[in-house]
């Protein structure tokens, strides 16, 4: 006998329901055939009654619980169909299982990569990453590539800062040896020339004190713990009174100073931040000099530039960008030992400050100029 063709019917099984309640239950069902526990439970109720087979879900959890109820009638006895409609049910459950379970493994991977690789980082281990697969998604793969950029900046951060340290070290170590060495053969009677040893006594003093200064003023820059007063300056005066004030030390080391700033340009600036940022970048330049330094300030765009130039090694391209970071520390060989060497990374920080910018670059002829840019005072008005 042919099957007939489905039934459907929406019933309303609720305390609210009133006189309908249980009206629109098909024929030859019961509320009992239905299993209202298991319609409120949100699960599915599958059965079959005599020749009847059918299927009810819930549709809404307010205070009536609807049900969508499907039918059908067979013409074969229901023991015939019964084990093959529960066969093809539990089938379809355990294809929708096997699909979930896969979809699951698919997304919880990478999340349970990166729980272990943030771990490994968090304790100390910042060489630990998480795989990149295309294969599981453009979020996914995100948030891989964004944790392992964040171990690789620490990686280079910890690295940098070990080279820092190694670099403080040093220069302390220099001048204490020397003071202890010439203090003791005064203390001895064993030096020679007792003005000459404490003249070198108050140099490697003054060299310690400067050490000391500077890793205090970066403290204060980066916690922004300073004062700042900026307006128009003229840069043309802070250059060359800047500027001339080295000129003993570039003679006394043989280098020649040339010294041209533009007349009559403004800048908003602190003037004597600005004269800060000069020294150090001079004092840098004569580090690595080998002839020749010039000072300069000039109109760039809407603003003003200053520079100082240097006829050094240069520094390679793939350091440039790194100069001015506080932990830095410069591959190339200084023709001579001039300042502490955190002259850039108070550089960087004080004209980030007065609203400038500051970068590196390479000569034709060899060597290195660092360019500030300085906003013009009327744009700061």
């Amino acid at each position: 006998m042919p099957a007939h063709l489905e039934e459907g019917a929406v019933v309303c099984l609720g305390p609210t329901c009133g006189p309908r309640a249980g009206a629109n239950i098909p024929a030859g069902l019961t509320e009992a055939d239905l299993d209202l526990s298991q319609l409120r439970s949100g699960r599915v109720v599958t059965g079959t009654r005599d020749d009847l087979v059918f299927a009810a879900a819930p549709a809404d959890r307010d205070d009536n619980l609807l049900a969508v109820v499907l039918t059908r009638r067979v013409g074969t006895p229901p023991g015939v169909v019964g084990p093959w409609y529960f066969a093809m049910v539990l089938l379809t459950l355990l294809g929708a299982a096997a699909v979930a379970a896969n979809l699951g493994r698919r997304l919880t991977r990478p999340l349970r990569d990166a729980q272990i690789a943030t771990g490994k980082i968090a304790s100390g281990d910042l060489a630990a990453r998480v795989p990149e697969r295309a294969a599981d998604g453009e979020e996914l793969a995100g948030l891989a590539r964004s944790i392992n950029a964040m171990a690789e900046g620490l990686e280079r951060s910890r690295r940098l800062e070990r080279q820092f340290l190694l670099s403080v070290s040093h220069d302390l170590r220099t001048p204490l040896t020397s003071i202890r060495g010439f203090a003791e053969a005064i203390s001895d009677g064993k030096a020679p020339d007792i003005p000459q040893a404490a003249g070198i006594i108050g140099a490697e003093a003054r060299r310690l004190e400067r050490l000391v200064g500077d890793l205090l003023e970066l403290a204060k820059l980066d916690a922004r713990r300073f004062s700042l007063d900026v307006r128009s300056t003229d840069v043309a005066e802070v250059v060359a009174d800047t500027a001339e004030g080295f000129r003993p030390a570039a003679d006394s080391a043989g280098v020649a100073l040339t010294v041209a700033p533009a007349e009559g340009l403004t800048a908003a600036a602190d003037p004597d931040r600005l004269a800060q940022v000069l020294a150090n970048l001079i004092e840098n330049a004569l580090k690595f000099a080998s002839g020749s330094i010039t000072v300069g300030s000039g109109r760039s765009g809407l603003g003003v530039a200053v520079w100082v130039e240097d006829d050094g090694p240069g520094i390679p391209a793939d350091d440039l960008a790194h100069v001015f970071e506080p932990f830095w520390h410069s591959q190339r060989s200084p023709a001579r030992e001039v300042g502490t060497g955190l002259g850039l990374a108070i550089v960087a920080e004080l004209v980030a400050a007065m609203g400038g910018t500051v970068r590196a670059e390479p000569l034709d002829a060899g060597g290195t100029r660092v360019v500030v840019g300085l906003r013009p005072w009327q744009a700061a008005g």
